[in-house]
């Protein structure tokens, strides 16, 4: 499975302007490389600008949701679509939305933790359903947002559900890498999965992020990474049987206890 992941300084509040980035790649990508699914950062259409992201939200209304749709329905290939906001029913939440070839959506997902430090919690619902696993060309894969890659249960439901993809998309900063980095490969290695991930670069608000977007295999070997600094795309192909022959070489699930996990 051909991978694409872009690696973009977002424009700050502007969704058009971010939308006309993202479909300029994508057209240009999907001649050039042919990629299978292209992967988006997250909050890509307006950054953090939390105090002002209400109004930007109610712009925007479906109109991004739209171009997602029709994107992927004219160059026929999956979206990972990283995350916008998202209002409903009065709150706002940061959604993942996965369209397949055809333009349907296949699953959305609001990212559960929300990051104190940034006071995310006071302009943002953290998300009231679990993690679930979705398909696109009948492959089962999961997605997470950001912060989230800092709870492993997380991760650990969704192989268990029997993904062999987990794509991470993000805004994470540059003062915490390290454990970007780190963290994923945790995640690879402990869920014997391919980790994929799509972080922004670029400064926003005296906030400087770490791009570094990777892609590591599910014996937690980083396969490539993206520069700390530049827009980048990552194209990778990923043998996912890969996920069959390690989970079979170290059989890490069959020799779990949960019933000794428990307090």
């Amino acid at each position: 499975m051909k991978i694409a992941s872009y690696q973009m300084n977002i424009v700050p509040g502007d969704p058009a302007k971010n939308r006309k980035k993202v479909q300029e790649w994508a057209e240009h990508i999907c001649e050039e490389q042919q990629p299978d699914v292209l992967v988006l950062p997250e909050m890509w259409t307006t950054a953090y600008i939390l105090p002002t992201l209400e109004e930007k939200v109610r712009e925007d209304k479906t109109d991004t949701y739209v171009f997602l749709q029709q994107l992927s329905a004219t160059l026929r290939v999956n979206i990972v679509a990283g995350s916008i906001a998202v209002e409903e029913d009065g709150e706002i939440f940061n959604r993942s939305y996965i369209f397949d070839r055809e333009g349907n959506l296949v699953h959305t997902y609001d990212k559960i933790h929300l990051v104190p430090m940034l006071d995310e919690h006071l302009y943002l619902k953290g998300g009231r359903s679990s993690s679930k696993v979705f398909e696109l060309d009948g492959r089962k894969m999961g997605v997470i947002i950001c912060y989230d890659l800092r709870f492993p249960e997380l991760v650990r439901s969704l192989a268990l559900q029997g993904a062999e993809i987990v794509f991470v998309v993000a805004e994470w900063p540059s003062a915490r890498a390290s454990h970007w980095e780190i963290l994923q490969q945790a995640r690879a290695i402990e869920n014997q999965v391919y980790v994929v991930s799509c972080n922004r670069n670029g400064t926003y608000d005296e906030v400087e992020f770490a791009g570094r977007s990777m892609v590591i295999n599910p014996w937690g070997d980083i396969m490539v990474k993206a520069s700390s600094t530049e827009e980048e795309t990552i194209n990778v192909e990923l043998n996912l049987d890969e996920v069959t022959r390690i989970r079979r070489d170290v059989p890490v699930f069959s020799s779990r206890v949960p019933k000794l996990y428990k307090d």
